[in-house]
Order: C-alpha cells, then structure tokens, then sequence
C-alpha cells in the first residue's frame, strides 16, 4: 500500500494511549521532513517489523543527527566526524530501543543486537534470541544469525540457531544460515546434519532453490576436513 493512503488509514483508526513510535517535536524542522517522519513512524506503530520504513526512518534520523543543531557561530569548532557518526548510531539506538517495546517487534530487536554486538555481545546474543521468540516465521532468527556470522561469529550463530530453528515452521533461510555457520565453525558433519534436517522437514519449494548450493558447500567443507 503507498505511504499516505496507509497514513491517512491509521489516522482513522482510534487513539492509542501507547506512546511507542511517537516523534518527539523538535525545533527548526523541515515540514517536508516533519511529514514523512509521521508517516513513517505511524507505519511502524502499525507494524514495527516493517523493514523498509525502518530503513527510511532511521536514515532520516541518522542524517539529521550527523548534522547536529544548526550555529551562525564562525568560532565554533568543526564537528568530529567521529562524532559526527556515534551521534547517527545513537539516534538509531533511540528509535529501535523506541519500537523495540511492542510485544510483536522482533526487527528493532535485531538491529539493537546489531549495533550492541562489538560493545556487549551477551546483551546482543539476548537480544537476538528475544527477537527469534518474537517471529514465528524465523526470519528474525535468520537475520540474527547472518549478523553474527558476518562478525566473525559463527559459533555463536550456530548456538542461537540450534537453540530457536524450529524447521517445519520457520524460512528455509534459517536452516540455510544454520548450515553455514557450521561450516565456518568446521563443523561439517553437524552441517551435513542441518543439511538433512532441512530437506526432510523443511518447505520443499523453498528448499529446492538452496539445496545445490549448500550441498556442495557441505561437500568441499568435508573434503578440507579429511585433507583431501
């Protein structure tokens, strides 16, 4: 559904005592900024775990923090860069930990793991797991999963999967993130057994697309392993 007729939806609907996802009124705003932030929080009031206004709201959050408060004065000094970026991180902060309160949201979970995983893994990994809890449908646990094997993580990808992976109900791309963290934890034979899981149980059609792939994946992990 496009953006304002799904706003102009919400407003119908009646008021909510919640305060999640609510803008919090600023000075010196952009109307046109103004506009679309409601808009997209009221998407996200709605759903918190719509990706793509997330995206959107916590770009434009991100941005208006980089830019910090507006000065005439000549004297003072440049904004850090570093700053500059640690002011965008905690302002998406901010919004996830905001939306992370409604009882079905599971993204903003993800994301706060995401941004507390160098500083606090522990918390990031509860994070993680709570998100997986929160989804039925496994994505959550996927999108977990992915984000602590690109941080060099595998074994503790391969724990929250083997701990949430449930595979007649969940994606296929959970058991396809499963296989891999074992194998990048030189697990190939606990891969192999993923591996199997999700052919046996899993949706076949979605399976179909990933099978080849990981089969030989498996196969040239087993192979480095024997030294062959």
């Amino acid at each position: 559904m496009a953006l304002m007729p799904r706003l102009r939806q919400l407003m119908r609907r009646p008021t909510s005592a919640s305060t999640v996802g609510t803008r919090r009124p600023r000075s010196g705003e952009k109307r046109g900024d103004t506009v679309h932030e409601d808009a997209l929080r009221a998407m996200l009031v709605d759903d918190p775990n719509d990706e793509r206004a997330f995206r959107a709201l916590a770009e434009l959050v991100r941005r208006r923090a980089a830019e910090g408060p507006a000065t005439d004065d000549p004297l003072a000094a440049p904004v850090d860069e570093t700053e500059k970026q640690r002011a965008a991180d905690l302002a998406v902060w901010a919004l996830a930990e905001e939306l992370a309160g409604h009882p079905k949201g599971w993204y903003p979970l993800v994301e706060l793991g995401r941004l507390s995983l160098d500083d606090d893994q522990e918390s990031a990994l509860r994070r993680f797991a709570t998100a997986a809890e929160r989804d039925p449908s496994g994505r959550a646990l996927a999108q977990s999963m992915e984000v602590l094997r690109a941080a060099g993580l595998p074994a503790e990808a391969l724990g929250l999967g083997v701990g949430h992976w449930r595979a007649r109900d969940h994606d296929p791309e959970v058991g396809r993130q499963l296989v891999l963290a074992a194998i990048e934890s030189d697990r190939p034979l606990e891969a192999r057994h993923h591996l199997a899981s999700l052919v046996e149980h899993g949706d076949p059609q979605g399976v179909a697309t990933l099978r080849t792939d990981l089969e030989r994946a498996v196969a040239q992990a087993e192979q480095h392993r024997a030294g062959t």
